[in-house]
């Protein structure tokens, strides 16, 4: 009696029955909550990324001087699978990317890579540990790509992309479940000084001539502090001495002095060559619809839901607009939630359409609405409770697990059908 009566536990419980239910369903709804959403699944593994920059290099220099002393000495990281790297020479930039195995803890591969970094400084060119190497973790998911133009034409690219590097990016990239923003292209404000050559032929100056008056010229300086201790028992005040530092316009860099000769003459930069205040690389452009224009990627925090992390940047660029100068406008041209939203819209379709043909099914061929009701219940119950297992597995809600999730109505609404009818039949 023991034996059979395990079968019927649920049958001969049904309070039991609807407390497990509604258990299911409450953890289920729960566990839907903190899913994190994505496009895809987290299968990438974890990348960190080395960028350098050397102006005027060729891609061939880039590689033979900078990148192949960084990868000498990043081979061989800890948990590390394979690393690329790729060089530009129109940029001047160039940049490797190491792959880690899946779990491995992507601080710690930022701190393991970094360190290897710093070992290979002194073998680096000097204009480039001048520029500086930047070592970044990045989440290869983007969720969004901006772009700010300029509806009237008022503001050229260069004005756009500070502003954007400024007021918009350093905001974004706060928002919570943000990984990373990136302005696209190095249009950062600066000093274009166009040498001429005839000019310089012409007072025997080489163009390391000139490079070398602006770096010792255009420096800041500290030239400390007159009054203070220890000092006459007279004197009452110190004072902080300042002078004129780095150089910030054209007319400015312009009174550089190149050269000295005789009876005080003073050869200029001016005299040799052009300045203008201008972008750093022009090598990166972009426009929308005819407008020019300038982008930003939007990079996902690992494990963040994309669905909630997108709400919130848009929110958070609304608030921003307010405060853009007239002639600037934003649009968000490229949103990955688009799909997954569309994925979710379908497995909801799915199941909506699936209960009504339950129901027409059952309530056809069976005529008791008792037994219509029952897996009109059961059917959701299943599917909410599906996502107890998938956030125990460390699972996300992804385009792949919404089409598995799509095929699962169909087999659950069969099986209710079938389970229902051999029911009706033995009773």
């Amino acid at each position: 009696m023991a034996a059979s009566a395990k079968p019927n536990l649920f049958l001969r419980r049904p309070i039991l029955s609807s407390v497990i239910s509604i258990l299911i369903t409450l953890v289920g709804a729960l566990a839907m909550k903190a899913l994190p959403i994505a496009q895809y699944p987290d299968l990438v593994p974890p990348t960190v990324s080395v960028s350098a920059y050397y102006p005027g290099a060729s891609a061939e220099t880039i590689a033979a001087t900078v990148l192949a002393p960084l990868e000498v000495n990043i081979n061989g990281v800890e948990n590390m699978l394979y690393m690329t790297s790729t060089a530009s020479s129109g940029s001047g930039s160039g940049s490797i990317n190491v792959y880690f195995s899946l779990g491995s803890d992507p601080d710690m591969a930022l701190v393991n890579v970094n360190n290897k970094v710093n070992l290979a400084q002194t073998t680096l060119p000097e204009s480039v540990r001048l520029q500086g190497v930047t070592v970044t973790k990045r989440s290869p998911a983007m969720l969004q790509i901006i772009a700010l133009y300029s509806p009237d034409g008022r503001y050229d690219e260069v004005y756009l992309h500070n502003y954007m590097q400024v007021n918009i990016a350093d905001e974004l990239k706060r928002v919570p479940g943000v990984g990373d923003v990136s302005v696209f292209g190095q249009m950062d404000y600066s000093m274009r000084i166009w040498i001429q050559p005839d000019k310089l032929a012409k007072y025997k100056l080489s163009v390391s001539d000139i490079a070398a008056a602006i770096q010792e010229q255009n420096s800041q300086f500290s030239p400390g502090r007159l009054g203070d201790p220890p000092l006459p028992a007279n004197a009452e005040l110190s004072w902080q001495i300042d002078t004129q530092g780095r150089f910030s316009t054209p007319e400015q860099f312009g009174e550089i002095i190149v050269r000295t000769g005789e009876d005080s003459a003073l050869l200029r930069l001016k005299d040799v060559a052009r300045i203008e205040m201008g972008g750093k690389d022009y090598s990166v452009s972009s426009e929308m619809n005819g407008l020019k224009s300038r982008a930003m990627g939007i990079y996902l925090l690992p494990g963040a839901n994309a669905i909630s992390t997108g709400d919130a940047v848009t929110a958070r660029l609304k608030e921003l607009e307010k405060g853009f100068p007239d002639g600037i406008a934003y649009k968000v041209i490229v949103d990955t939630n688009d799909f997954v939203m569309e994925s979710i819209n379908e497995v909801i379709n799915t199941l909506v359409e699936a209960m009504i043909l339950v129901f027409i099914v059952v309530f056809v061929f069976l005529q008791n609405w008792r037994a219509t009701l029952i897996p009109c219940i059961a059917v959701p119950v299943s599917i909410i409770g599906t996502f107890a297992g998938m956030y125990a597995l460390g699972y996300s809600i992804n385009t792949l697990t919404l089409f598995g999730m799509v095929l699962a109505i169909g087999i659950v609404v069969d099986d209710a059908i079938v389970v229902l009818e051999n029911v009706e039949r033995i009773m």
